[in-house]
C-alpha cells in the first residue's frame, strides 16, 4: 500500500521539493521626471505673513517589460506648499521616480499587490531623499515625507476602480 497525500510536496532524492521562494532585485532606479517651481522667487511675497500648509499626492504606475520577470514601477509624488493665510502657493515640486525589478516566486493572484506595494516601499526612501534636497536646495526648509502607507494607497485605488466601474443606475448600500 503506497501513501499518497496530494497535499505532500513532490519529493527528489528523498528530500522534500520547496516551493520557490519569492525574489526580488532592484535592477535600476531613474528619475524619470522633476519639476520644480519657486514661486516666491517668481512672484515675490507680499508682506513676511507666511504660514506653509504642505499637501502630497502620490500616484503608482506599473508595466511588465520584455524581459522575463522584469517589471517597471513609476511612483509620481506631489508636493505643493501653500500659505495658509492668502491660499497663495509658494513652491511646486513635481517627481517621477522609477525603478526596475526582477520578480520571481509570485504566484500571479498576488503579483499585481506585490508590484504595486512591495515595489514602490523598497525605493521610497531615495524618492524621499531627492524631494528633501530639492525642497531645500530650492530655498525652503527640506520636505521629509513621512513614511507613505502603500497598503492602505492600494487599497485606495481599488475601491476607487470599483466605485468608477460600478453602474449608473446601481443601487448605493
Amino acid at each position: 500500500m503506497t501513501d499518497e497525500n496530494p497535499q505532500a510536496a513532490p519529493q527528489t532524492d528523498g528530500q522534500p521539493q520547496q516551493p520557490a521562494q519569492p525574489r526580488l532585485q532592484i535592477l535600476a532606479q531613474f528619475v524619470r521626471d522633476m519639476s520644480f517651481e519657486n514661486l516666491v522667487a517668481q512672484n515675490g511675497l507680499a508682506g513676511a505673513d507666511v504660514k506653509p500648509e504642505i499637501s502630497v499626492q502620490v500616484s503608482l504606475d506599473a508595466r511588465k517589460r520584455n524581459a522575463e520577470g522584469h517589471y517597471e514601477i513609476i511612483s509620481r509624488y506631489r508636493v505643493e506648499s501653500k500659505n495658509t493665510n492668502d491660499s497663495k502657493s509658494l513652491f511646486l515640486c513635481e517627481l517621477e521616480y522609477g525603478a526596475v525589478f526582477h520578480v520571481s516566486g509570485i504566484p500571479d493572484d498576488q503579483l499585481h499587490p506585490f508590484l504595486m506595494i512591495e515595489c514602490p516601499r523598497m525605493v521610497f526612501p531615495f524618492a524621499r531623499r531627492i524631494i528633501s534636497d530639492v525642497t531645500r536646495d530650492g530655498g525652503f526648509p527640506p520636505v521629509n515625507l513621512d513614511p507613505i502607507d502603500f497598503v492602505a494607497l492600494y487599497r485606495q485605488e481599488l475601491a476607487r476602480r470599483a466605485q468608477s466601474e460600478k453602474p449608473a443606475d446601481a443601487p448605493v448600500s
